[in-house]
């Protein structure tokens, strides 16, 4: 299978993931929309197939689950995430795929680094649509949705992405360790 089918593939798997996983975290009403579920299968995307794979589902995402589902609100909800969910797939995969060691330091740099990435396009995004509607985006707006609202989601992906990328490691399905691998230039 070449490389382009694998992503593909792998790319279409997080797609269907990301459709089906807000129904089970919103399961749970009091903190479903704070677990973030469409975040994970995005950043796994960009983590795996590349930036570009991640990207592209990330802002697909959103409009096209509101197209077969009527969830999330298009406007502004919907294009806020499809910008963001677009940012961490692309900086997490960027960010990774040009760390020297694929290992678990590398891993929370590129997570991190996309995370404040997305939630500051998330607010460029809606300051920009919620202005354009006559409505203002403050500064208690921007930290209860980017921060306050959302710390279930992101502690659950500061837990899960690298439980998931340390198993797919130990299978051989993807390049990452554990640990950085000391080489004899590291030594010297």
């Amino acid at each position: 299978m070449s490389k382009t089918t694998k992503n593909l593939t792998l790319s279409a798997m997080f797609l269907a993931i990301g459709m089906v996983l807000p129904f089970l975290t919103g399961q749970i009403p009091q903190i479903g929309n704070m677990m973030l579920p469409m975040h994970i299968p995005v950043l796994l995307c960009g983590l795996i197939c590349g930036w570009q794979y991640g990207a592209v589902l990330g802002f697909v995402l959103p409009p096209l689950r509101y197209l077969v589902f009527g969830m999330p609100v298009l406007f502004p909800t919907g294009i806020a995430m499809a910008f963001e969910l677009m940012t961490y797939g692309l900086v997490i995969g960027l960010v990774y795929a040009l760390s020297r060691w694929k290992c678990i330091l590398a891993l929370y740099r590129a997570l991190i680094t996309a995370m404040i990435a997305g939630r500051l396009v998330w607010a460029a995004v809606q300051m920009i649509l919620l202005g354009v509607s006559g409505s203002a985006f403050t500064m208690q707006m921007f930290l209860a949705g980017a921060f306050l609202n959302a710390v279930p989601g992101i502690v659950i992906q500061l837990v899960l992405i690298p439980a998931v990328m340390a198993a797919l490691g130990k299978t051989g399905l993807v390049h990452f360790h554990t640990h950085k691998k000391e080489t004899v230039s590291d030594a010297e």
